[in-house]
């Protein structure tokens, strides 16, 4: 089946929506006044949190850290905290840093994870999005080659970025995961300490070995199962960070 896409302005995928943002993007973004959330998942060496077919594209944006007698692998994502329209919108829905708008911005409506397929059923945009305009998906093939581009460029930006991310989290005092699958930790800093973490990383890259992580969990069962395998659990309620759970009730 082959999918077209036009934008039509509607400003929803502009609304809700925390959006992935490089190292460079993350400190505009805290110093032009907005909020980044910091998510972090994780897995460990022995697969548990991942899927055996998501294994390589995993690894490949993760850094491995200490946790109890264990190694973890955490991915961390800096995101653009929109609770509502995104604080560039303007009165008429449209991008006031068109510009210099993110790169995950320039790529909606493709997914950056190459296991999660393009679906217009689940996207915000309007039907008439996807009536006209330019063919974007052909026999199941991306044929937009700057679209295209820009999605390898992000990929490789989260590779690329991830050991600096997993020190900035360092100098944040950052330390706690939730298992991959199970869930997210959240965090909310302080702008200015993140615009400066950030700033020293980039500048040095910090020479000292990642702090041990702990994970946080949903229930008994996980915990168990994280503990066998020698890792850390935490025991106590968050007070830093907020546990976004994925596990169905």
């Amino acid at each position: 089946m082959n999918t077209r896409f036009s934008c039509v302005g509607c400003g929803k995928c502009c609304n809700d929506h925390h959006v992935p943002l490089t190292l460079g993007e993350a400190r505009q973004w805290a110093l032009d006044g907005g909020q980044v959330i910091v998510l972090v998942e994780g897995f460990l060496s022995n697969g548990l949190g991942l899927p055996a077919e998501q294994r390589e594209h995993a690894e490949r944006r993760s850094c491995v850290v200490p946790s109890g007698n264990a190694q973890a692998h955490v991915a961390i994502t800096f995101a653009a905290y929109n609770v509502g329209p995104c604080r560039n919108l303007d009165e008429d829905q449209l991008c006031r840093i068109y510009e210099r708008r993110p790169l995950v911005c320039r790529i909606y409506p493709m997914e950056i994870n190459p296991h999660i397929p393009l679906n217009p059923a689940i996207k915000e945009c309007p039907p008439e999005s996807w009536e006209k305009g330019p063919e974007l998906i052909v026999g199941g093939e991306l044929v937009d080659l700057e679209l295209a581009e820009l999605i390898q460029r992000s990929r490789q930006a989260d590779r690329d970025d991830i050991h600096s991310k997993q020190a900035i989290c360092q100098l944040l005092g950052i330390h706690t995961t939730a298992l991959k699958g199970d869930g997210f930790t959240a965090y909310l800093p302080d702008m200015a300490a993140l615009a400066e973490a950030i700033e020293r990383v980039q500048a040095q890259p910090l020479a000292a070995p990642a702090s041990e992580w702990l994970f946080h969990v949903s229930g008994a069962d996980i915990a168990g199962q994280v503990q066998d395998a020698g890792a850390q659990v935490v025991t106590e309620a968050p007070l830093t960070y907020a546990f976004i759970s994925l596990r169905a009730a």
